[in-house]
């Protein structure tokens, strides 16, 4: 699970952890001031102390954090990952042909760009509900092989439940990205918790909210849906920090 760790009292250093699990994330307090760094880069500190970062899930760590004119360093705990095979999908989005490919590339790009924002909101520190109740279909981090052929890693959770079934809002946020139409992820929402931290959604049969509108924990989004890369009705539940995918079977309150 995710790690809360108090320590605004000591002079610029926090509680840290001693390791963190790949794909676990750290949600960590600091005397407010307090310059803080992940690897050299420095990252967003609020009012009351509260930093975090994540660990991906090829990460061997140790991650360097620096706070303020000290350093500590939290290991990484590997995990195994499973192969999960993926049949039936439609061929041409397994092995897009060229046009296609540049299709995906400009909507990823698009995609990445709304993961760079970094706000000082921290709606992630009430924690996060499930966005609907269902099967895990597919975990974060396992290999994925589709009709046979060796793709990229899953890069969070699937969670099978019927189309048109109402996805909520895990945590309150700010919504950066709605399209219907992305060719692998179809209707896709990304929704900003602030400090880097940000949720996505994909293969929605419908979506319910717009670019810039607030949210709060609880509110629908969308409906689960088929849309894209899909064999069936589910919803893809990613969590990033910025660019780095984290599993959200590790987050605060998901059990």
């Amino acid at each position: 699970m995710a790690l809360f760790f108090s320590g605004a009292t000591l002079a610029a250093v926090p509680d840290l952890p001693a390791s963190v699990s790949q794909g676990g994330l750290v949600i960590a307090h600091v005397a407010p001031g307090t310059r803080v760094t992940i690897d050299g880069k420095p990252v967003h500190v609020g009012t009351d102390g509260t930093f975090v970062f994540g660990a991906g899930r090829d990460e061997k760590g140790p991650i360097r954090v620096g706070l303020g004119t000290v350093a500590r360093e939290v290991a990484v705990t590997p995990r195994d990952w499973p192969i999960e095979r993926v049949n039936g999908v439609p061929p041409k989005t397994v092995n897009p042909p060229p046009d296609i490919a540049a299709r995906i590339e400009r909507e990823q790009a698009a995609v990445v760009a709304a993961r760079q924002r970094d706000d000082a909101r921290e709606d992630f520190t009430h924690g996060f509900i499930w966005p609907v109740t269902g099967r895990i279909s597919g975990r974060f981090g396992n290999q994925r092989i589709y009709n046979g052929d060796p793709k990229a890693p899953h890069s969070g959770m699937d969670i099978a439940v019927p189309e048109g079934t109402p996805v909520k809002a895990p945590a309150d946020g700010v919504v950066t990205f709605a399209r219907p139409d992305l060719y692998l992820t179809g209707g896709t929402v990304l929704l900003d918790h602030g400090f880097g931290l940000s949720s996505n959604f994909l293969h929605l049969s419908r979506i319910d909210v717009k670019v810039g509108q607030r949210v709060h924990q609880g509110d629908i989004l969308g409906a689960a849906g088929m849309t894209g890369r899909a064999t069936g009705p589910h919803v893809h539940w990613g969590f990033n920090w910025f660019g780095v995918r984290l599993d959200p079977l590790l987050l605060p309150g998901i059990h």
